[in-house]
């Protein structure tokens, strides 16, 4: 081989040596036998080096996997040869390669597999298993050539063409008739032989297992000694996570409703005489994690198996396997309401499917009843923030709850297609006792108005209309917002509460048309510290936009606007780079300040001269503004305050351009052309090309 080039795989290596390696694999790929050098290095060990080793087996793997049709039966023969005797080798290494190597190793042998196996090579694993024997460096090779063949042939994430499709399925069928029965063996001598000594062999052999009980034989896994084998690690520290996993696959495995019921019964009866159900009194959040999902995936079996058994009229084993499931709720909810959200998350499909059963009973027993009523506590309960979150900087963790409280949502909505009634009556609770809100946590206050939002959606209502029609739920809708205006709770000092406030009032604004009343205290809330002027812009930018919206909903407020207007002048008025104050809304809110000015006077209830005054008076500082700005920008010299001043009379230009049809003789457009002609005639384009930019944008406008 080259040497000078193989000096070049070094990660540190000089560019030019770098170029000449990649020259070099270029030259053994496109050869006819060139590669066979790379063959002889990894069979006889020739290279120390593990970037000279990987580098081999990507020429190998090349040949495979594009060059495989047309070489000659001898070299094929010797690629097979080669990677045995690499195998080999590595069973008398004191030390294993490192991890990048061996899984390289292991998508060779699985490309060699998948072209050879069907016609070339059908004792395929018997050859590796006769040479191995139960060494671990062979062992962990073998384990991971069974997940890359996993990867190639299996995995339905992967896309593949028919051909693939039907070569992949021949490939199965031949495995499943001559060798999956010793593979299996193989999987449980090595899970007996290494799970006091190689816990890391034995999470890869649990793992392989997981991934090919989908497709093999259910019987030679869910037997006795498998299963005992797989209990056994559960109680073992290392072991007990990868074991869940595992144990979810085998109950995942699609099979007749009757078996699925019995295999998880009798998964279940284990686990539950083993203390695994006791889940208060485990510590360990990672391993109880993996333990909610296991649940969650025999839950929503058991509710697969009824499903079926339902449809197809099987009244008596429909009724057993529904007893079966209702008998797991006490577990469901004792992970449901879990303080740790993500051993919570892992059960919600069980508990959503779960409710899904009950939405299609015809009569609800009382401890069904009393089922529906604990997971809405639990879902309320698992709604609160904790102390934690942090609202200032939200980061993964935030992002995570964000998500979280998705799925709860989702729980939400399905209680309230199961028992509305309920719903409503529980959330009206929870609001009532919490609006004596000014001793109560932040987190406590805005969960009660996030319910109460949640209810909007939750609750069918034709075009939001949630406050005509059935009337126990309107008067409690309706007692219910009167409270959250009169309680005074707009003034509590936490952003998450405040905004919830808003967005609660927005979304139940048909609420204002029924009591017209307290529209007054809530533009007040908008106008003042609580919403536009409120300490975190955060906060302001939002209620900019709620803002907008509530007044576009609620066109009828003749007697407020222009006390309105006079409220938020100082609000849009522009903030030139100079004048060193940061401004109280970006331009962004800016705009749907703007646009909720003009949406109040085009709705009033004035004359078209009036509205034309009002609508000057709200654009005449914008101009004036924007005169000064004009005339300074040719004349500044530093480029960053050139374009902060351009972008300063593009917002300008944006928030003048839709309430211009209103202004009559007065237009900001004639006083941007006066401005042009003096900078085009007066030759100050070179000073800038921000400038042109701008009037490319005015232009554009």
């Amino acid at each position: 081989m080259d040497e000078q080039a193989l000096l070049g795989l070094n990660p540190n290596a000089d560019a030019c040596y770098r170029q000449r390696a990649l020259a070099y694999f270029e030259q053994l790929k496109e050869s006819q036998d060139a590669w066979e050098v790379c063959a002889e290095a990894l069979a006889k060990g020739i290279y120390s080096d593990d970037h000279v080793k990987f580098f081999c087996f990507q020429v190998l793997e090349h040949q495979i996997k594009y060059r495989h049709g047309a070489l000659s039966a001898l070299q094929q023969q010797l690629i097979r040869e080669t990677l045995m005797k690499w195998l080999q080798s590595q069973l008398m290494n004191i030390h294993p390669e490192k991890p990048f190597i061996r899984n390289k190793a292991a998508q060779v042998l699985a490309l060699t597999f998948v072209r050879d196996y069907l016609t070339l090579w059908p004792k395929f694993f018997f050859d590796i298993l006769s040479l191995i024997g139960l060494n671990p460096h062979g062992v962990d090779i073998y384990l991971r050539t069974l997940m890359a063949i996993d990867a190639e042939v299996v995995d339905r994430d992967i896309q593949h063409s028919p051909e693939e499709t039907r070569r992949n399925t021949l490939i199965k069928d031949s495995m499943r008739e001559q060798c999956i029965p010793s593979l299996v063996e193989s999987w449980f001598q090595i899970l007996q032989a290494y799970q006091q000594s190689h816990s890391e062999l034995t999470c890869q052999c649990l793992e392989v297992v997981g991934a090919y009980v989908s497709w093999i034989d259910l019987n030679l896994i869910a037997n006795d000694r498998f299963v005992n084998v797989l209990l056994s690690h559960m109680s073992m520290e290392d072991l007990r996570e990868e074991a869940c996993d595992c144990l979810y696959e085998i109950v995942n495995k699609g099979m007749d409703p009757v078996d699925k019921t019995k295999l998880v019964e009798s998964l279940c009866q284990v686990l539950q005489s083993a203390g695994f159900f006791n889940v208060e009194q485990e510590e360990d959040v990672d391993f109880l994690a993996k333990f909610s999902r296991l649940v969650n995936g025999m839950g929503q079996s058991l509710v697969l198996s009824w499903t079926k058994l339902s449809k197809v009229g099987d009244v008596k084993v429909a009724a057993e396997t529904l007893r079966a499931l209702e008998a797991k709720v006490p577990l469901l909810l004792q992970l449901l309401v879990h303080e740790d959200d993500d051993i919570s998350a892992n059960i919600v499909g069980f508990c959503y499917d779960y409710l899904h059963v009950l939405k299609q009973l015809p009569l609800l027993t009382d401890q069904q009843k009393a089922n529906i009523e604990a997971i809405m506590l639990a879902v309320i309960k698992k709604l609160t923030y904790d102390d934690e979150y942090n609202f200032e900087n939200e980061g993964e963790d935030e992002a995570m709850f964000v998500e979280y409280r998705k799925q709860l949502k989702m729980l939400l909505d399905r209680l309230a297609q199961v028992s509305p009634e309920l719903l409503l009556e529980s959330v009206r609770r929870v609001f009532n006792n919490t609006m004596s809100w000014q001793t109560a946590p932040f987190m406590e206050v805005e969960v009660a108005i996030r319910l109460l939002y949640m209810l909007g959606e939750a609750l069918p209502a034709s075009h939001g209309a949630h406050f005509s029609g059935d009337n126990a739920k309107v008067n409690t809708l309706q007692d219910m917002m009167r409270t959250l205006i009169t309680s005074g709770v707009s003034e509590y000092q936490h952003s998450s509460v405040s905004l919830e406030f808003f967005e609660t009032v927005v979304r139940y604004d048909k609420f204002f048309i029924v009591e017209p009343q307290h529209i007054a205290s809530v533009l007040m809330a908008f106008l003042d510290h609580r919403g536009l002027r409120h300490a975190s812009p955060k906060v302001r930018s939002r209620v900019a936009y709620l803002f907008s919206r509530f007044v576009k909903t609620l066109k009828h407020m003749n007697a407020f606007i222009e006390d309105i207007l006079s409220r938020i002048q100082d609000l849009l008025e522009l903030a030139p780079p100079e004048n060193g104050f940061p401004a109280l809304l970006t331009s962004d809110d800016q705009l749907f300040m703007f646009e909720t000015a003009g949406v109040l006077i085009v709705n009033a209830e004035s004359p078209a001269e009036r509205k034309q005054a009002l609508m000057r008076s709200l654009l005449m500082p914008l101009t004036d503004a924007f005169r000064m700005l004009l005339a300074k920008l040719p004349e500044e010299a530093d480029e960053e305050r050139q374009t902060a001043l351009a972008d300063c009379l593009s917002h300008a230009v944006g928030f003048a351009s839709d309430h211009q049809q209103y202004c009559g003789h007065f237009s900001m457009s004639g006083v941007i052309m006066q401005h042009w002609t003096n900078l085009l005639y007066g030759g100050h384009f070179e000073k800038s090309t921000r400038v042109i930019y701008f009037l490319m944008f005015f232009l554009h406008i």
